[in-house]
């Protein structure tokens, strides 16, 4: 993929994939909302299209250690997806979603209610936004189950880059602010890196209204 399409994509089209993760966001926060009990409020600062180097600089360098929820997507527009937290916000969510005030991710052994509660709520997340897309250009797209990794940034992003036939040297970036509105008011920002197959960006910035340059 080249450049050149990166270059051509316009406002509009960014716009209308934003639009996209807003609809996302809505129907995730009204999941997430009946999950934990409590009022849940998500919106989308920004989506930004960054190449590998960006993507490691955004969750801050390849030996960061992050939490990951990973989902192969499937269907007509394949490629990798994850959900990116950093520990200390991974923690909040956990003592939100399970009542532990004490919780870290970064015990070991790490608890497998836990991991389970961080995994759900990748898979609503995730399960949202792609739903939505799916919707929106009216294409077939299913996500995978969820992996939950804790690891160095570069060791997980790398692996699943690894695993696209040829290397996309893009990521699709939807930043991500979830308000939570229980006893403990929290805000907790995460990062979806949406890696499509290379065939598969140019389907879906074409149903976008751009054809590949």
């Amino acid at each position: 993929m080249s450049m050149s399409f990166i270059d051509s994509l316009s406002d509009d089209q960014l716009d209308a994939l934003k639009e996209v993760g807003n609809i996302g966001s809505g129907n995730a926060a009204t999941s997430l909302s009946m999950l934990l009990g409590c009022k849940i409020d998500m919106k989308i600062p920004a989506i930004r299209i960054v190449d590998y180097n960006e993507m490691m600089d955004l969750v801050g360098g390849a030996e960061t250690i992050i939490v990951s929820v990973f989902l192969r997507i499937e269907g007509d527009t394949p490629g990798n997806m994850f959900f990116v937290l950093t520990p200390e916000e991974a923690s909040h969510f956990v003592k939100q979603m399970t009542d532990r005030p004490n919780f870290s991710v970064l015990e070991t052994p790490c608890d497998e209610m836990a991991f389970s509660a961080l995994q759900e709520a990748g898979n609503i997340l995730a399960g949202s936004y792609l739903s939505a897309l799916s919707d929106f250009i009216e294409l077939s797209i299913q996500p995978s189950v969820p992996i939950l990794t804790i690891d160095m940034a570069g060791a997980i992003l790398a692996e699943g880059l690894m695993e696209l036939s040829q290397v996309s040297d893009y990521a699709i970036i939807i930043e991500t602010i979830i308000d939570y509105h229980g006893e403990n008011k929290q805000q907790i920002k995460g990062h979806f890196f949406l890696l499509p197959d290379p065939d598969s960006f140019s389907k879906i910035f074409n149903k976008l209204g751009v054809a590949d340059q």
